[in-house]
């Protein structure tokens, strides 16, 4: 039998095949102790758990009403700090990003299921928690595989 909790590694690229660009990074809260000063999220070995939003970049992202925000959780003692950005001009400066050691868990996402009359309407979808071991410049995780090799 196939765990409920299955974490399946893969490559970056299969995630974000045309990149992805940093978006903001926050501490991912629990809710069982939101009233606790440190409420923040643990993983198994009780490191803190992170949320980097990022903007998918495939053209397929953002059609049929989805959003191009993703949000990667990464375990870290300290929260991940992004890449240097490019500045466009103008005042506008792009971070993209890249994540090492992606896995994703699919999970059913019933958000979208509403109403207890009938007929019953529920668009529950199959959904990806994606988890990472760091956030990166896109050109370090050819450094890092080359590195590991």
């Amino acid at each position: 039998m196939v765990p409920n909790s299955i974490k399946i590694p893969v490559p970056f690229e299969y995630v974000f095949p045309n990149g992805a660009l940093f978006l903001s990074v926050d501490k991912l809260v629990d809710f069982d102790r939101l009233r606790q000063d440190d409420n923040q999220a643990r993983d198994e070995q009780g490191n803190r758990l992170w949320v980097v939003k990022v903007m998918d970049q495939d053209p397929e992202a953002g059609k049929f009403g989805r959003s191009t925000e993703v949000k990667v959780k990464i375990a870290a003692p300290h929260q991940p700090v992004p890449p240097e950005g490019i500045n466009l001009g103008g005042g506008f400066t792009v971070t993209p990003v890249a994540f090492t050691d992606l896995t994703v868990t699919p999970y059913n996402d019933s958000t979208g299921c509403k109403g207890e009359r009938q007929p019953h309407k529920c668009r529950a979808r199959l959904a990806w928690s994606i988890r990472a071991g760091a956030m990166v410049a896109p050109g370090e995780i050819a450094r890092t595989v080359n590195a590991a090799a």
